[in-house]
């Protein structure tokens, strides 16, 4: 066990020291003017694809909260249906409810497809942010190398 623990203190005394010395070796390269434009870029492309998932999240909290009313409606007219049977209304009064509701079910389908749309666009939107990032992490790690 005094072997193992030897071992492993040394292990972690040679890696503080690799860890120590790369960030003055890496402050000692100068990155070009054209690679700092470059870098510069990417850094805007990954605030604008912030912006675009921000927007798409606000998209999904709208879609959903109308979805969400859509619903309720749906339900509220299935109510009042079910009152105008029992209570014998006229045949233009019930044929006007279901009328609503089928229209409540339009716009709960349109919801729907509005609201994979949007989850489908913020997917993409990660997938650029991330390879923006990598891109970015790239060109960084080759400024400093060159």
């Amino acid at each position: 066990m005094n072997k193992s623990t030897t071992l492993v203190g040394a292990g972690l005394l040679v890696v503080s020291a690799l860890m120590a010395g790369t960030p003055s070796m890496a402050a000692e390269r100068r990155i070009s003017p054209a690679e700092k434009q470059e870098l510069h870029h990417d850094r805007r492309e990954i605030k604008s694809d912030h912006g675009d998932t921000r927007e798409d999240r606000r998209e999904i909290y709208g879609d959903r909260k109308e979805l969400r009313s859509d619903r309720k409606e749906l339900v509220s007219d299935k109510q009042e249906l079910r009152r105008d049977v029992k209570n014998g209304a006229g045949k233009a009064e019930i044929a006007q409810d279901r009328k609503e509701i089928r229209q409540d079910r339009r716009e709960i389908a349109g919801d729907k497809v509005e609201l994979a749309k949007d989850v489908k666009d913020i997917k993409g939107d990660r997938r650029e942010l991330r390879q923006d990032r990598r891109e970015f992490r790239r060109d960084a790690k080759d400024g400093l190398k060159d």
